[in-house]
């Protein structure tokens, strides 16, 4: 009897983990997803220290590279198609132009049309999502059922019409990969605000008369949050591959700025003769693209109470 009351006046060991605790549990668990943050956080770092724009900023001059080994775009015709070796490890391309510093140097120009693409379609499709979902009638029907005939388009056409309007550009390109990508987050952020503003606390809201902004700046919104960080990350490898397949096409940036997909394009003529032009490149893109693959694979884990435990 002594040792049950003992025991039961013993503070108990089992430690409950705190919602961040969790997450980042949860995430640990997931190697792929790990990966995935490790190969962005590299292709980040790379992107950002391809040179020393910072400080070249502040003293007034023209930035000098600092991971990029060369000049991406200073060109030494003498040595054209030169093959990869210790010097050049990926070669130099038709114009004598170092491609690794090329590559280093694009991945700029898809990360930040990547990054702001989904942040552009993001937060359009929430608020087309949301209103949508929370209005019903006739401004659900209008907006769906316009959301319909835009999803009937590939991804690829809709961003060829848009820039067709707009004209080529980098901000072109963000507006149109953008306003591609906001129907699937249209689509997915409607379906989940018809489920949460039949819940019980949206409900006891309206019955207390709170305002509409408030109960979806309050109570719907953070609820879709998360299903809408999962999607961007996932369609940010998208957003890279569209612009790559518009640059490639001549839609990109403007010359010589270093884009892969210019940079696959200007190779294809030399497929037998100088590959190393596309390959390297076509990596570049396969590579980050999966990186934000697993990256959102880890993410939708997290987002899913029952990977909790």
């Amino acid at each position: 009897m002594a040792q049950a009351t003992q025991s039961l006046k013993s503070p108990s060991t089992v430690r409950v983990r705190t919602h961040r605790e969790r997450v980042w549990y949860t995430f640990k668990r997931n190697r792929t997803a790990l990966v995935g943050l490790i190969m962005v956080l590299a292709i980040v770092f790379v992107a950002v220290f391809a040179d020393d724009w910072f400080v070249a900023w502040i003293q007034g001059r023209d930035p000098e590279p600092l991971l990029a080994p060369y000049d991406p775009i200073k060109q030494d015709p003498r040595n054209r198609l030169q093959p990869p070796s210790w010097e050049h490890p990926m070669g130099l391309d038709t114009f004598g132009r170092d491609i690794l510093s090329r590559v280093i140097y694009g991945a700029r120009v898809s990360l930040m049309v990547g990054i702001l693409s989904v942040l552009l379609g993001g937060v359009l499709g929430t608020i087309l999502g949301i209103l949508a979902g929370y209005s019903g009638g006739k401004t659900e029907d209008t907006i769906m059922r316009s959301i319909d005939v835009l999803m009937a388009f590939p991804s690829l056409i809709m961003g060829l019409m848009v820039l067709a309007v707009l004209g080529p550009g980098i901000e072109k390109m963000v507006i149109a990969i953008g306003i591609m990508l906001a129907p699937a987050f249209v689509r997915v952020v409607h379906s989940s605000t018809l489920t949460i503003k039949e819940n019980d606390f949206v409900m006891a809201a309206r019955a207390l008369g709170v305002s509409r902004k408030r109960i979806i700046g309050v109570h719907i919104l953070p609820n879709i949050l998360g299903e809408a960080i999962v999607l961007g990350s996932i369609w940010t490898a998208t957003a890279i591959r569209v612009e790559a397949n518009l640059s490639f096409i001549g839609l990109g940036v403007s010359p010589p700025t270093p884009a892969w997909g210019t940079m696959i394009r200007d190779g294809t003529q030399y497929l037998t003769s100088a590959p190393w032009i596309s390959i390297f490149p076509g990596l570049a893109i396969l590579i980050t693209v999966l990186a934000f693959n697993l990256l959102g694979d880890g993410f939708r884990d997290i987002m899913d109470p029952k990977s909790y435990t």
